[in-house]
């Protein structure tokens, strides 16, 4: 995988200690020639499957796959606006998947990704699967949880920090595959990045049980790879009990 200069990318995935399979699925890309990477600039993505040993695995590899596919062939003059065609589009795959096949009819999909066009940030998010800014050695979440736990905090009904530990914290109220339509988040304009920001993709596997000033010291890292290992290591540590998927790139001069 060609990784051109600008940022220092690294990622990595673990089934965790309690589950037998991972339904997690991350991917990278940038266009092969520089005249598309100067208009489509890098694409990240991070999935979290639901819906059985078989389900959860095929709605992330539809995710990120779909993603990919219609990122790749469009031409691109607003970034946002393609990511959340490229989030239908897998919704509407998902659901056809699931339609053919009544193994897979439970099946969805976390889904966050983020377009790197020079320095200009644009995502767009479903799910709980996490987008965190490091800057300066403090962390800001970029996205907002898409879970039952998540609007009760919206509403003022429980603190952000009773969510992290909340009994029914993984019940989301939207994700791919899942419903008849989909409202993904995704700002209408970009966010502006300085050198050495830390953009951290992960799934609830890692956040749910290191939580923020784990995932801030690790953005602090010599080597993103050797920050990727630790939180891994540190969330098998507390149990593991999920899936762990962490995807980190810091920007370069």
């Amino acid at each position: 995988m060609r990784v051109r200069p600008g940022v220092e990318l690294a990622s990595l995935t673990d089934v965790g200690c309690q589950r037998e399979n991972n339904e997690d699925r991350y991917s990278y890309w940038e266009p092969a020639s520089d005249e598309d990477f100067r208009s489509k600039g890098r694409l990240a993505i991070v999935a979290d499957g639901m819906g059985g040993y078989e389900g959860g695995q095929e709605a992330s590899r539809i995710a990120v796959t779909t993603l990919e596919q219609v990122y790749s062939s469009t031409p691109v003059t607003d970034p946002r606006s393609v990511l959340m065609d490229g989030f239908r589009q897998a919704h509407e795959q998902i659901q056809d998947q699931a339609r053919k096949n009544p193994a897979l009819h439970s099946m969805g999909t976390t889904c966050t990704a983020i377009v790197l066009l020079g320095r200009n940030l644009y995502f767009a998010h479903i799910g709980d699967s996490r987008l965190y800014l490091v800057r300066h050695g403090k962390i800001s979440r970029l996205t907002t949880d898409h879970s039952y736990v998540g609007r009760l905090v919206e509403n003022g009904v429980i603190r952000p920090e009773d969510a992290e530990k909340h009994p029914q914290r993984h019940i989301l109220t939207s994700a791919l595959g899942v419903g008849a339509e989909i409202v993904p988040d995704a700002p209408g304009d970009p966010i502006a990045l300085e050198v050495d920001d830390v953009l951290v993709l992960c799934t609830d596997g890692l956040w749910a049980v290191t939580g923020d000033y784990e995932i801030e010291a690790a953005g602090a890292a010599k080597r993103l790879s050797d920050a990727c290992r630790d939180l891994v290591k540190h969330a098998k540590e507390l149990g593991g009990p999920d899936n762990i998927t962490v995807q980190m790139l810091r920007i370069k001069e």
